[in-house]
């Protein structure tokens, strides 16, 4: 068996290791999240090309289509994972992902070749969302599954540092651009350049990836054949046995991803279309609070190690109901009133972001994980992250108030409180096992199995 980084073995990790499966888990995640930084930061060039008629409605409608394939996927990767094992599952996905990217890149356009430039972009957006449904759900895994107990929260804040990797890399990618660039070459092609990057990024992915071995959590289970026969098994198992944990984790999904995409993806165009920025000025903003994030990553995913993932989700929760509507009043007062205004949402949000690596995963047995974490995370992200370019562009033409996206995240928020109520704190608890992770069932097992 691998050498374990949690108390299956008793050992203290092997940083190497440990640093390799880092390096694995977080890289899918960058390599996903600069798809739709990439998206989001160029939605103006890409509405331009592929929907000259429809306007950014269409751009925001492709974006939500490609959300709707995310719980299929979870539904086919998650109990796969459960099945084969975190590795394999991941070392496809990710291959899936990078190449959907990379294409977008290479499409012809409306004009070249009308409806049917439509139609390739998205096929691909789906093979996107298809393919990101058994990401995330399987790094975090992966990554939950590998770390310390009692530093799970530190070492899991390291896939979220890919997330906003992620995002800086296509923001600062697209801001050079669009800065050096005239308004015509960026139109033509220099929308482009930020999706071919996503090709030799996702090939960086698979080259570590298929160098990692399985988790020793799944190896225990293989060992004891506590595997599921079948995918299908587990998809059963899992929603008729935990029910609780799958509404709990779609709420905070929900409330999660309501001010991730709105923060992360649709920030682009609001900043230009609301607030008057030029897409460089725009990117600017962007990269600096990006900056800002990933510096607290870390330390709040550790913080969280000492005092637990529930009063860190409270405190973001409970500040982006107080200060969403100040701060984007801010964002419409100029570049660094707009830079203090996002600085701070982002920086509130942090103890969300940088947690949910170690919490999500930690909300289900070892047996369904896998497909526990990818089918509901992908249901409610469907629902309430990728409709998020549409829903706060249309609550503003509806309503005439450009503050309608902080109404948004305090709602979203609010939603979130719910799931914190319900929510089983799991800092400091192992994974192992196939009983809730945090309940007595769960000691009582790991005692025996230790005995």
């Amino acid at each position: 068996m691998t050498q374990s980084v949690t108390p299956v073995g008793g050992t203290e990790p092997d940083k190497r290791l440990l640093q390799r499966v880092i390096a694995g888990s977080a890289i899918g995640n960058m390599t996903e999240w600069f798809d739709y930084g990439a998206y989001g930061y160029v939605a103006d060039q890409i509405t331009k090309a592929f929907f000259p008629g429809a306007g950014f409605v269409g751009t925001a409608l492709v974006f939500a289509v490609s959300f709707l394939l995310r719980p299929l996927g979870g539904v086919f990767w998650g109990p796969l994972g459960d099945r084969l094992g975190r590795q394999r599952v991941l070392a496809l996905t990710i291959l899936l992902m990078a190449a959907s990217t990379f294409l977008v890149g290479c499409l012809p356009t409306y004009g070249q070749v009308g409806w049917l430039a439509v139609a390739l972009l998205v096929l691909l957006r789906v093979v996107q969302g298809f393919s990101t449904g058994g990401e995330y759900g399987g790094a975090a895994t992966y990554m939950a599954e590998h770390a310390p107990d009692k530093k799970r929260g530190f070492y899991g804040s390291f896939l979220e540092f890919g997330t906003i990797s992620g995002f800086t890399l296509a923001v600062l990618i697209s801001t050079v651009l669009s800065a050096t660039l005239s308004e015509s070459a960026m139109d033509s092609w220099g929308w482009r350049v930020p999706f071919w990057v996503g090709g030799p990024l996702g090939l960086i992915g698979l080259f570590v990836r298929s160098r990692l071995e399985e988790t020793p959590v799944f190896q225990e289970l293989q060992e004891e054949d506590k595997v599921e026969a079948a995918a299908t098994s587990a998809f059963r198992d899992l929603f008729a046995h935990y029910a609780k944990p799958i509404v709990t984790l779609f709420l905070l999904v929900a409330a999660l991803n309501i001010v991730n995409y709105t923060l992360l993806t649709y920030m682009a165009t609001y900043l230009q279309d609301e607030a008057g920025f030029s897409q460089t000025a725009a990117g600017n903003v962007m990269s600096i609070g990006y900056a800002a994030m990933l510096l607290f990553l870390p330390f709040a995913g550790a913080f969280s190690d000492r005092v637990g993932r529930k009063p860190m989700w409270l405190f973001s929760l409970i500040a982006l109901i107080v200060l969403s509507i100040p701060m984007f009043w801010l964002i419409s007062k100029g570049f660094w009133p707009a830079l203090i205004g996002f600085g701070v949402l982002g920086v509130v949000y942090v103890p969300q972001l940088a947690t949910i690596s170690a919490t999500f995963p930690a909300m289900f047995p070892s047996h369904v994980r896998y497909g526990g974490m990818a089918i509901t995370y992908n249901v409610s992200t469907a629902l309430f992250g990728g409709t998020a370019l549409y829903v706060n562009n249309g609550l503003i033409n509806w309503t005439g108030n450009s503050l309608m996206p902080a109404y948004y995240m305090i709602a979203g928020s609010v939603v979130g409180l719910v799931g914190v109520f319900w929510m089983v704190e799991t800092a400091g608890k192992s994974v192992r096992g196939t009983e809730l992770p945090g309940s007595v069932e769960q000691e009582a097992e790991l005692a025996a199995m230790s005995g």
